[in-house]
């Protein structure tokens, strides 16, 4: 994380793209800057503006722009929190914002204006959320995100997870993660250490967009966390300019499935401020979906579904 490029005109350097494509970005990096790991960077094309890749994470002077229906909170955050860093939108389980750092700046990050000063940072700041799981015998799952929570260090998330099998309705702890796929070095022996000896039991829910985001490392990194029985989800977000392609998600899904991650979401965009150039209009995404299921065997079409604030479960669209 530490070599991550953080400089736009650098990034366009690496990539061999025009000048102009870092003097357009430079006006949408004043709120949410660029951050890209080398071993993500190290997968886009150079000289390809239309990288997949690189679409995800290059800023825009579209970003800028003000679009209606899209804010800073699309999915209902901020009212679903419980305690600082604590929220609760479904029954029988919690999501713990565990740090607002990312290995990798999403432009279409729907927590990218998430208010992480307020969230607890250690363990002890963490004892008001604690209590308040131990006192809900109706959580069964505790969900680790953020930021991600792979950017903390082992030991501070042995301890959290320490602490939490030790509330005796708890069931299961999950991680949303993206780093296993930007930098998927991040898989250790370390991690797997604790993943695998807490008596609650651990999935981690990956993040995976674009088949070309996975080359040999990537590999390896899942099938370490395979070959520890931990189950592997991944969820993917449609993407206009990115994945909006029947071709694409065909063969997304039959990578995941042959690395043994179950393709579980695909996501309609959250309508974030700044993202409104990614949107994929719902029917474009049925007609995606309808042909994946005619294409796939079931098991390896992902649900098609939107978060809808104020709903108990996401929403399915097909």
């Amino acid at each position: 994380m530490k070599e991550a490029v953080r400089d736009v005109k650098e990034l366009c350097q690496l990539l061999q793209l025009p000048p102009e494509f870092a003097a357009q970005a430079a006006g949408a990096t004043g709120q949410f800057p660029l951050f890209v790991p080398r071993p993500f960077l190290a997968r886009m094309r150079r000289g390809d503006a239309s990288d997949p890749l690189l679409r995800q994470v290059l800023p825009l002077e579209a970003e800028t722009i003000a679009v209606p229906e899209y804010t800073a909170d699309p999915v209902g955050d901020v009212p679903a929190s419980l305690q600082p860093g604590l929220l609760q939108k479904y029954y029988g389980r919690v999501l713990m914002v565990t740090t607002g750092a990312c290995a990798v700046h999403c432009r279409y990050c729907f927590r990218q204006h998430f208010p992480y000063a307020v969230a607890p940072r250690s363990l002890t700041d963490w004892l008001g959320a604690i209590e308040q799981i131990e006192s809900d015998a109706s959580i069964h799952e505790v969900i680790l995100s953020g930021g991600d929570p792979l950017t903390l260090v082992d030991h501070l998330l042995a301890q959290l997870v320490h602490r939490l099998e030790k509330i005796p309705h708890l069931r299961r702890i999950r991680l949303h993660t993206r780093l296993p796929i930007v930098i998927p070095q991040r898989v250790t022996a370390e991690l797997l250490d604790w993943l695998t000896g807490t008596r609650l039991t651990p999935v981690v829910v990956v993040h995976i967009n674009h088949p070309a985001e996975i080359d040999t490392v990537v590999s390896a990194a899942l099938a370490k966390l395979n070959a520890a029985g931990i189950p592997l989800l991944n969820q993917a977000v449609l993407l206009r300019g990115v994945n909006d392609n029947v071709d694409v998600l065909a063969e997304l899904s039959e990578r995941l499935i042959d690395l043994h991650v179950l393709p579980y979401y695909l996501h309609q965009l959250d309508r974030v401020a700044g993202a409104a150039h990614f949107e994929v209009p719902v029917e474009r995404g049925c007609q995606i979906v309808a042909e994946l299921q005619r294409r796939l065997p079931g098991y390896a079409v992902p649900r098609y579904v939107q978060e809808i604030i104020g709903r108990d479960h996401k929403v399915e669209l097909i």
